[in-house]
């Protein structure tokens, strides 16, 4: 009886757990440091949304991965692409520079202080990169509804989402 009692518990607070992510996530709003823009996924209903958490500090993997996605994006236009850092506004402004302006235009880099999303969502943590505990590159990607359909972390900086992986995944999931 009391083993049964304990995964009837365990269960719940799973359920409660997940109910919480669940409601939280549609809440998700950050704001761009290399400009004025706000995003709000509550905004993006009808649409999938591609939240790539980016390492933090100087990470080269990072930039050839935004330009990967920014020089492909207009060819799966029915997917907001969010990108993610957890510096400082002056860093990420400092690691922006080298991205073309024109790319930072329609993609700005989104903050999250303190990887407070990161740990939000359940991004684990515990990498280490220039001497630094980070959380592990990751994209989470939203559905229509606003609910995480599906999510990738990667196991160390070079181990990211590829562009062609995140259309074959949304070709996939549109089908359902």
């Amino acid at each position: 009886m009391k083993i049964k009692y304990s995964v009837l518990t365990i269960l719940c607070l799973l359920f409660l757990n997940v109910g919480v992510k669940a409601q939280s996530s549609a809440n998700i709003s950050l704001q761009s440091a290399t400009d004025d823009r706000q995003f709000l996924l509550s905004k993006e209903k009808g649409k999938f949304v591609a939240l790539h958490f980016l390492l933090k500090t100087e990470c080269p993997y990072c930039i050839r991965h935004t330009q990967e996605y920014f020089s492909k994006a207009k060819t799966l236009k029915n997917v907001v692409q969010v990108f993610i850092k957890p510096d400082t506004e002056l860093e990420i402004r400092a690691w922006s520079g080298k991205l073309a302006a024109e790319d930072l235009k329609n993609f700005p880099i989104y903050r999250d202080p303190d990887a407070k999303l990161a740990k939000q969502l359940g991004i684990p943590d515990g990498y280490k990169f220039h001497n630094q505990i980070v959380h592990y590159p990751a994209t989470v990607l939203f559905g229509p509804d606003g609910k995480e359909l599906y999510r990738y972390v990667g196991k160390n900086n070079s181990d990211r989402l590829s562009f062609d992986q995140l259309v074959l995944k949304v070709n996939e999931l549109s089908k359902k």
